[in-house]
């Protein structure tokens, strides 16, 4: 496919788009993971299908027909349910409710345009904002308890979400999240946390189905909505796949306008996806804090494939909110160029919660604007000390594994591991890794990381810094092109160092050792003059 220059950006996303989908099988056969065989379910519906037009729909993107969607989902679905059909053209809606067993269903030129006044979004419904349970402003799109629901098609659906934007620069939307973090700290009961007006400002996600099972999007476009755009919570059997997800370009950009969200989800699909977003592209999340704990609801059994991501502050996220745990996440060959990272995992102390079990295998990535691949156990910035007790509010990550990624250029770290002195990130393994970027390997308090077969080049900093850790290998490593006035290796309070086979092409052929540091073990392509020692660390070839 050609791609024109003078192509706008949603034009251009759409090409990547059907690019992807091109290749995209019609079929989903079940998927081997480590974590056992994975299966997804398609919703299916009867072959029946009503019009818009037929309950009143006027197109032309100025006359509200949200009366007239919602009385055809709701006569579709006291008769057994089926396709509802929105034909070519504009049209003009507030918020859409999916009952069980309807396929909304656009066909290619349509496009529902979500209204702009805030009062259509009321009243309030229970929702999730941010991992915390509310009773706030209806998502665009929005489904509890149902079964068997699904927006598909080619067309779009436009959150012309600007005026949300505007309205959350005022004082009223920083208070209201102040406010209801608060009361999910204090576990307010959720029927008396109302908001939904401009002084309780949190503006709605875009998709926000509740409690539901089998939901399928499918090859349609979502842009510009007011917030996060896909948030499905507490969902079973989520299938996200081939769809475009745009929230940052031409009509602006989306704050928090993340793309996949699934939060407390468990058996999800996303796949053949193409996300040029305003935050994160693909994130993972199981709640915030206490309610995140007090619903206790992991998000598991994920499989993320054969996606794009063109911007947005990390191509696959995992946290800041988990408190609930995420556990099983197997993703494989995807591809990011312009993301602030490739592979993210974001927590603080707090959450509690876990992240374990995840395999990120094939990807590449090109133009990386911060780290390529970060664990970061201080999110929110606090101090590393004075250490911690550990307890109900101390989060866990491990169990990690990296396999075939490469990097053409991150602007900082190639790989950075931030855990915390009573919670070390732990069992970490990295295999055929390449790299290039500004800065190199950074790890601190984390215990039992393991780096094989690693190819390196950074600009700026050390190539590798090890602080306050423990067991760790590294096997392989090839330091490709480096600062010349920089040490490759720093080792810093840190035991149970093993580094062998290393190979320079350019820069000091040192390893510099300091604090106190023991049970380090330097092996093939260091030689002793080569090693400095500030201390008398026990070091062994």
């Amino acid at each position: 496919m050609n791609l024109n220059k003078n192509l706008s950006l949603l034009s251009l996303m759409v090409a990547f788009s059907q690019l992807s989908n091109a290749q995209m099988p019609e079929k989903i056969a079940p998927f081997n993971t480590p974590f056992g065989n994975f299966q997804f379910k398609r919703p299916a519906f009867k072959d029946t299908s009503v019009n818009i037009t037929a309950f009143g729909a006027k197109e032309g993107g100025t006359v509200k027909n949200t009366e007239a969607i919602n009385n055809a989902i709701k006569q579709l679905a006291a008769t057994g349910g089926g396709r509802v059909v929105v034909s070519k053209g504009k049209w003009l809606t507030g918020p859409i409710v999916l009952l069980s067993n309807i396929n909304l269903h656009l066909e290619e030129g349509a496009e529902l345009l979500f209204s702009q006044n805030f009062d259509d979004y009321l009243p309030a419904v229970l929702t999730n904002w941010e991992g915390s349970e509310v009773y706030s402003y209806s998502p665009f799109i929005y489904a509890l308890h149902q079964e068997n629901i699904a927006v598909t098609g080619k067309g779009i659906l436009n959150g012309q979400g600007k005026p949300w934007w505007l309205q959350r620069k005022k004082p009223g939307f920083y208070e209201s999240n102040n406010r209801l973090r608060d009361m999910n700290e204090k576990q307010v009961p959720v029927s008396e946390r109302r908001f939904g007006s401009l002084e309780g400002y949190l503006p709605p996600v875009f998709f926000g189905p509740l409690y539901c099972k089998n939901i399928l999007l499918e090859g349609v476009t979502f842009q510009y909505g007011a917030f996060w755009t896909i948030n499905p919570s507490f969902c079973t059997n989520l299938i996200v796949r081939g769809i475009t997800v745009l929230t940052n370009g031409e009509y602006g950009h989306t704050p928090n306008g993340d793309g996949i969200n699934p939060n407390s989800c468990q058996d999800v699909l996303i796949e053949y996806n193409t996300l040029d977003t305003g935050d994160d592209c693909i994130t993972i999340k199981s709640g915030r804090n206490k309610d995140g704990r007090r619903i206790g609801m992991p998000c598991k059994n994920i499989l993320i494939r054969h996606n794009v991501g063109l911007q947005g502050h990390g191509g696959i996220v995992i946290g800041s909110e988990m408190s609930g745990g995420v556990e099983n996440v197997y993703a494989h060959d995807c591809r990011f160029n312009g993301t602030d990272r490739i592979i993210r995992i974001k927590t603080d102390r707090g959450r509690g919660g876990y992240v374990k079990n995840c395999w990120f295998k094939n990807m590449s990535a090109d133009t990386i604007e911060q780290e390529a691949i970060r664990i970061n156990m201080l999110y929110s910035g606090g101090k590393r000390l004075p250490e911690q007790a550990v307890d109900e509010g101390t989060p866990v990550i491990e169990n990690i594994y990296y396999e075939n990624i490469r990097c053409d250029y991150a602007k900082k770290n190639v790989i950075q591991i931030i855990g915390i002195p009573e919670m070390p990130v732990k069992n970490i393994s990295f295999k055929n890794i390449d790299m290039k970027g500004n800065q190199g390997i950074d790890i601190v308090d984390a215990k039992n990381i393991t780096i094989d077969n690693i190819t390196i080049s950074n600009k700026t900093g050390l190539p590798a810094a090890i602080a306050y850790s423990d067991h760790i290998t590294i096997n392989k490593l090839t330091i490709a092109a480096t600062a010349p006035e920089k040490l490759p290796i720093q080792i810093k309070d840190a035991s149970h160092i093993n580094i062998d086979q290393l190979s320079y092409r350019s820069g000091d052929k040192k390893i510099k050792i300091t604090g106190s540091s023991e049970n380090v073990q330097i092996g093939r392509g260091v030689r002793s003059k080569e090693i400095v020692r500030e201390t008398n660390p026990t070091v062994q070839q």
